[in-house]
């Protein structure tokens, strides 16, 4: 009975209430939406690379390495000669290596150059390996292998010829257009980067770039794809490598000698750490996102609360009528927590919905954009927590109208002045 008498209630001043919820979704969306994003932009970078000991490029810090090596974020300070990553490669400690050439692209999405060890050895999520949704790893000097957002969101398919871009904007006008490379390979989805990146061999970044000096096409001299097959295609340089070791025990041996390398300034990182650097950084930012989400949130509360006892004057006489017909005053003060109740659950459930239709409208521009795959299911258990907190809150702030409904219960009569 109180339930159905609170419901109507609500829908008799549905126009207020209907001001209130609204208020309350756009907090709690913006509460839930932080806490969502947080966790899942913690998860998406720490599982873009496992099993990888050291990342080694140029000289410069150890957070612009790891995004531009890993997460294709930013650009690289300086190369790394072929002799030197050879002869690093060399190290008795070191197991394996994956070259890695940046600096071009294919309508937004960056390409990798690389060779056959990427596939063999890079590990993501928990040690899992890259596969093949279709087609085989590139062989040729001109096959390319994508990921699987790429294939999907440009609609490519196997056997495709694709022309690459000089630079990493989305539009450019320095293309290799003489030298197109063909689909060979689609890679499974990952959940990374790696989905968002077109990768060709090492051979295939010295072929078109043959004949280009300074990111521009040399004057009076132009070779063709055929042509090129033809002179050395050994790469002259590269952007980083990621390092795999034989001991982990090593890793902070080696790490230090590939700092002190004479041969040409190097950095040398543990992604670990690096992540850890990042975090360090971002936590001012995530902690005040959260201060004034928590704030926009007391706001749509007491907003609630206010929206209440304006109300109260309003219903003198619906509170003098149930007195006369026997409601306790206790009962009043329940009818108004239980209006709390209702409106508060109706805007975290509707908040809930909205976040989730942000979430898939908003997924591929993330991944796209910012390199960031978002899960669709923001439910989790801190999401809980808060929902609880922001009911406790809500019931906590309307006890004030509640009890001025009981105290008006007590004292008011039939009569109500106008």
């Amino acid at each position: 009975m109180l339930i159905k008498l609170a419901r109507l209630s609500l829908w008799n001043r549905r126009g207020t209430v209907l001001m209130t919820v609204l208020s309350l979704v756009i907090s709690i969306s913006l509460l839930l939406g932080i806490d969502h994003l947080r966790h899942e932009a913690k998860n998406s970078f720490t599982s873009t690379v496992s099993g990888t000991d050291l990342i080694v490029g140029a000289r410069s810090g150890q957070l612009n390495l790891l995004l531009y090596s890993i997460f294709r974020i930013g650009n690289a300070t300086a190369n790394i000669s072929w002799e030197t990553y050879q002869r690093i490669q060399r190290h008795p400690q070191i197991a394996w290596t994956i070259p890695i050439s940046l600096g071009d692209s294919h309508r937004g999405y960056r390409v990798v150059g690389t060779n056959q060890d990427y596939f063999e050895f890079y590990r993501y999520a928990g040690q899992q390996q890259l596969q093949l949704a279709q087609g085989v790893i590139f062989d040729d000097v001109y096959d390319t292998v994508l990921g699987s957002e790429v294939a999907t969101r440009l609609g490519y398919q196997l056997g495709q010829e694709i022309v690459l871009a000089h630079g990493i904007g989305q539009v450019s006008f320095s293309e290799h257009k003489d030298k197109p490379f063909t689909v060979v390979g689609i890679l499974a989805p990952t959940g990374t980067p790696v989905d968002q990146s077109v990768h060709v061999s090492l051979e295939g970044i010295e072929a078109i770039h043959i004949d280009w000096q300074q990111g521009a096409p040399m004057p009076g001299r132009r070779v063709s794809a055929e042509q090129a097959l033809e002179m050395d295609l050994t790469p002259k340089a590269i952007t980083a490598f990621l390092v795999g070791l034989n001991s982990r025990a090593a890793t902070f041996l080696v790490q230090r000698q590939i700092n002190e390398f004479r041969g040409e300034p190097l950095t040398a990182i543990l992604p670990g750490v690096a992540l850890a650097e990042l975090w360090q950084m971002l936590s001012m930012v995530e902690r005040l996102l959260l201060v004034i989400t928590v704030l926009v949130l007391l706001a749509g509360l007491v907003g609630m609360t206010t929206t209440l006892l304006a109300s109260m004057k309003e219903r003198q006489r619906e509170i003098a009528i149930l007195r006369a017909v026997g409601a306790h005053p206790g009962t009043l003060f329940w009818l108004v927590q239980l209006e709390v109740l209702l409106i508060t659950l109706a805007s975290l459930v509707l908040a809930m919905a909205v976040l989730m239709v942000g979430l898939w409208f908003g997924q591929d521009l993330l991944a796209s954009r910012y390199g960031l795959f978002i899960g669709l299911n923001p439910i989790r258990d801190s999401s809980l927590q808060l929902m609880g907190l922001v009911l406790g809150l809500a019931l906590l702030l309307g006890c004030i109208p509640s009890w001025l409904a009981y105290r008006r219960a007590l004292t008011d009569g039939l009569s109500v002045r106008l």
